[in-house]
């Protein structure tokens, strides 16, 4: 069995010797050296593959590097039949646990207020509302919104959430559907967009969703850049309407050098490091799905593509 690696932004030869360890019997190619294409049977892939696979007449498991595949789904032609997975591990989880905590924790202590005070020499105390008080709200209760909002929870802060599917989770006050949202933002002091990107979710961070926020809130965006309208988003910034925003993804990525966000007051960026995949553990998540196909089983975590995740 040959398996076929199309990723620049990952080190295929970090994921060649995961590999080694978790399956060793698997030939690793690399793209654009698919060698005989009739032997690919796995697909592991970030980079959108427009009609590539089609190549590939045997190939039994697309498997997405990542969490996300809105990007792949937008612009690759999937061969009918075969399965997409993406990678759902702990390590992810963990990392997106961290980065929600750090930054809501940044937001909430008011940092940058103080940051900006020490570069004026200026010591002066600000009001610090207790955790129970600050309101703070996640969109999407997947697995890393979940995680985030127990962390949240657990950490002491107010918690709701809001998903397009009824969802529910202790400690968290849970708010379902679009009728629903206004009446989520409106009690959101801190947002943490965590939803996957679809055409349902394209662009929901805009204009009139951030008008329904209480005055002053903060945005954190760990999910995908597609989900904020930025124009808006820079908007809210240089009124006053939002306090902060913390983005950790963008529209375009890298982000331009020219681009106005970077200018944009009081915001936050990452360059998409809030949670990134483990070639380790990411390999033995594929390679157990690969037993699993060759079994004849159902692998784990699959892609619903009209769902968009």
């Amino acid at each position: 069995m040959s398996l076929i690696f199309c990723s620049r932004a990952d080190d295929p030869d970090e994921w060649r010797a995961a590999f080694a360890e978790s399956l060793p019997d698997l030939e690793f190619r690399i793209w654009p050296d698919v060698g005989e294409a009739r032997d690919v049977e796995v697909a592991l892939v970030w980079d959108p593959m427009q009609e590539q696979l089609l190549r590939f007449p045997n190939l039994k498991l697309i498997a997405s590097l990542g969490a996300g595949v809105d990007h792949l789904l937008a612009a690759t032609t999937l061969p009918d039949g075969v399965p997409m997975t993406r990678i759902v591990d702990g390590n992810l989880t963990q990392g997106m646990r961290e980065y929600v905590l750090l930054q809501t924790l940044f937001c909430h202590r008011q940092v940058s207020a103080y940051m900006a005070q020490q570069k004026q020499q200026v010591w002066r105390q600000l009001g610090q509302p207790f955790a129970q008080d600050r309101r703070v709200g996640v969109m999407g209760l997947g697995v890393l919104g979940a995680a985030a909002a127990e962390a949240l929870h657990q950490i002491g802060f107010a918690v709701r959430s809001w998903s397009r599917r009824e969802k529910s989770q202790p400690g968290v006050e849970s708010f379902t559907g679009l009728e629903r949202l206004d009446e989520f933002l409106a009690g959101c002091e801190i947002l943490v967009c965590l939803l996957p990107l679809t055409p349902d979710t394209e662009g929901i961070i805009n204009r009139r969703t951030l008008s329904a926020l209480p005055q002053g809130a903060c945005l954190i965006n760990g999910a995908r850049g597609g989900l904020v309208v930025e124009a808006d988003l820079i908007a809210a910034l240089e009124t006053g309407r939002l306090s902060q925003a913390v983005l950790d993804v963008t529209r375009e990525e890298p982000l331009p050098a020219d681009d106005a966000l970077w200018r944009a007051p009081n915001i936050t960026i990452t360059p998409h490091i809030a949670s990134v995949t483990n070639a380790r553990s990411g390999a033995r998540l594929v390679a157990d799905n690969i037993r699993r196909i060759r079994a004849g089983e159902v692998p784990h975590h699959l892609v619903d593509p009209k769902a968009g995740y």
